[in-house]
């Protein structure tokens, strides 16, 4: 009865970790979704809700030391908790990195943009989708998928570095887009960021499965 008193609480901590990934998700797309459409109040509302995020991982802490004290965990139940609460960590830094996006959105009100915003919608688009698959793979149990969704950390690290070189060649040719300029490359910087806390999502996956704790982020 212990045993399955348990389980059910290690299930309801899984649960709220979709929960709060989900809400994750939320607030990196409307983040980017502000900066697109210029949308200051949408940008406040992402800066407002980063609270519920904070409360959703002091609150998945706080059930995790509850479990552990509710009887003695064997080593995998141990390794099960601890990989949420790592999780819960990084996506707590991605709803930060969000939130630091938002804050663009509004530094920037009122200016037209230097340039069509095209690379990133689609590094926002791409680690959303990074997110919600690395915590789908955690739930599986899925090592080749973990493997196979860090690889995409390759094309984030490709566009930053085209949208770093078109924007550094860009600010050379008129020195007033300085500002805006190094603006989107903030943001550039914190999606790459967002796709390093998912490839750490990833590697929890493998450690709780595999026990081996592996550096993908290279």
């Amino acid at each position: 009865m212990a045993r399955k008193n348990f389980d059910a609480h290690l299930d309801e901590l899984h649960a709220e970790l979709i929960r709060m990934g989900s809400r994750v998700e939320k607030q990196l797309h409307q983040a980017i979704e502000s900066l697109v459409n210029k949308d200051v109040e949408l940008a406040q509302q992402v800066i407002d809700d980063d609270d519920i995020i904070d409360d959703m991982q002091k609150e998945i802490e706080d059930k995790s030391i509850r479990l552990i004290a509710m009887q003695n965990p064997i080593a995998v139940d141990l390794r099960n908790i601890f990989t949420t609460t790592k999780i819960a960590t990084d996506l707590e830094r991605i709803a930060d990195h969000a939130v630091d996006i938002a804050k663009v959105t509004k530094r920037l009100k009122g200016e037209e943009f230097i340039k069509k915003l095209i690379d990133i919608p689609k590094m926002g688009a791409t680690v959303r989708a990074m997110i919600h698959d690395s915590l789908d793979a955690y739930i599986k149990g899925d090592v080749d998928s973990s493997y196979e969704i860090c690889k995409r950390d390759d094309e984030i690290d490709a566009i930053y570095k085209q949208v770093f070189s078109e924007l550094l060649v860009t600010m050379m040719k008129d020195p007033t887009t300085i500002n805006q300029a190094t603006q989107f490359l903030f943001i550039c910087k914190f999606l790459e960021r967002i796709a390093d806390h998912t490839t750490n999502i990833c590697e929890w996956t493998i450690y709780l499965v595999t026990g081996e704790q592996v550096d993908l982020n290279q």
